[in-house]
């Protein structure tokens, strides 16, 4: 939270420490677009050179997959199976951009997908670094610099452009800048369109609910919640009612869906473990899901101090990730800002990385090997699943340092700085109130 001598800066002046941030954001955002070029420049050939060149992205495929050369998402006259398979932020920003490159290159349909995903990875770009000076703002002046990782980070560079991941991103810290600054019904109504964007963000209110138990800041809570659910169905309600099969396509494919790659019960499947490999994946997470939560909800409720607003979103979505059916690449978009603002050690976080990136390269590889004319130039399953394990060790580490700083608030990187919970808005420095502590 800004201090009084902040408030009375220059808004031109408080925004100098964070250009920097801002360049290095945009140099990120530049070389990620640099790593798809090959794909880029080279046609956008869906065979073989996609994966061996690393530059899949599901943009410039989904313009034709999607009919948005010709139909708008959720109102196109298609089968149920081909509908956008996004929540309605997703949809409609696809929509824009489908509209604007039919304008500029009207009757040559190859020439407006190129135009879709040039224009949408400008979008991308800005909410990149959008994203980053969010974060860094969340992290404090002590700390800024640690919004490196999102901007430079290798795993975000190979990621930034494979989805639209970015956009639930920079909403997502955007609400929890909102938050850190006592504007409760912003940050809900940013906290809405985010988990219109993306489902994820949904585990955060958890998280504010745990702490708000710990406190009995109740009415910031409802107000928070209230002003989510408000803004959720300000851009739901519409399509449900004018678009129910298009708009509840997301919810359909994500229930039916099987397990998929990245998903660690993709693993038990093929080995043919007993239950772990033949009971239904969606049971499987969600039971696994519910248990991690319970575990989560006793780790906030009864640490010695209440954890900092950051490391509940963290393990949140930590469990919600390594517990769910399919784990694509992009999913450490998610995860990024919110493993730094939980504990920014350069170690375990470096190490994530390399795990990342080696499961980057690694499900292209595997992708080569599931075809026979590609077999040779790809990875088997043994060798894949290192880096599906790779990546959930790493994280466990972390997840570890973590509940370790909870219990430990001597060993937290942050507070040892004498900061309470710098992103914590009404909990920052607040009393205990849950029964344990009375």
């Amino acid at each position: 939270m800004a201090s009084t001598t902040e408030a009375h800066v220059p808004l031109y002046l408080r925004a100098v420490p964070y250009l920097p941030l801002g360049l290095f954001a945009a140099l990120g955002a530049v070389l990620a677009y640099v790593q798809k070029l090959p794909c880029r420049l080279g046609g956008w050939d869906q065979g073989t050179s996609t994966y061996t060149n690393f530059c899949y992205t599901d943009i410039f495929p989904l313009y034709f997959a999607r009919q948005l050369s010709t139909q708008d998402p959720y109102f196109a006259d298609v089968p149920f199976g081909e509908h956008v398979e996004y929540p309605v932020v997703l949809g409609e920003v696809m929509q824009v951009f489908a509209w604007l490159a039919r304008w500029l290159a009207p009757g040559d349909v190859y020439r407006q997908a190129v135009g879709f995903y040039d224009a949408t990875v400008i979008l991308l770009a800005i909410c990149l670094v959008i994203g980053v000076l969010l974060m860094a703002a969340v992290a404090g002046p002590t700390r800024r610099w640690d919004a490196l990782w999102y901007a430079l980070g290798p795993a975000v560079i190979l990621c930034a452009y494979i989805n639209w991941d970015l956009i639930a991103g920079a909403l997502s810290m955007g609400f929890l800048l909102a938050w850190a600054r006592k504007k409760q019904v912003l940050a809900g109504v940013l906290l809405g369109l985010a988990i219109a964007t993306k489902f994820y963000p949904l585990m955060f209110v958890g998280a504010l609910f745990l702490l708000t138990l710990r406190t009995f800041a109740w009415r910031p809570f409802l107000t928070t919640v209230g002003a989510a659910v408000g803004a959720w169905l300000v851009v739901n309600v519409p399509f449900m009612y004018f678009a129910w099969d298009g708009w509840r396509r997301f919810y359909v494919f994500s229930q039916e869906r099987g397990v998929d790659w990245g998903s660690p019960w993709l693993y038990f499947e093929r080995k043919g473990w007993p239950v772990l490999g033949t009971t239904d994946p969606s049971v499987l997470g969600m039971v696994s899901l519910l248990l991690l939560c319970v575990a989560i909800a006793g780790i906030a409720l009864f640490a010695p101090q209440r954890p900092r607003l950051a490391q509940l979103c963290f393990l949140a979505l930590a469990a919600f990730m390594m517990t769910n059916k399919v784990w694509s690449p992009q999913f450490v978009l998610w995860l990024v800002p919110f493993a730094v603002l939980a504990r920014p050690n350069w170690k375990p976080l470096a190490l994530w990385q390399v795990a990342e990136v080696w499961y980057f390269l690694a499900i292209w590889l595997y992708l080569l090997y599931q075809d026979e004319a590609s077999k040779h130039l790809g990875i088997g399953d043994d060798v894949y699943f290192t880096a599906v394990w790779g990546r959930i060790i790493t994280i466990l580490i972390m997840v570890g340092f973590v509940v370790r700083d909870i219990f430990r608030p001597d060993k937290d990187l942050v507070r040892q700085a004498g900061i309470d919970d710098q992103g914590g808005g009404v909990f920052d420095r607040a009393e205990d109130r849950f029964p344990a502590f009375r």
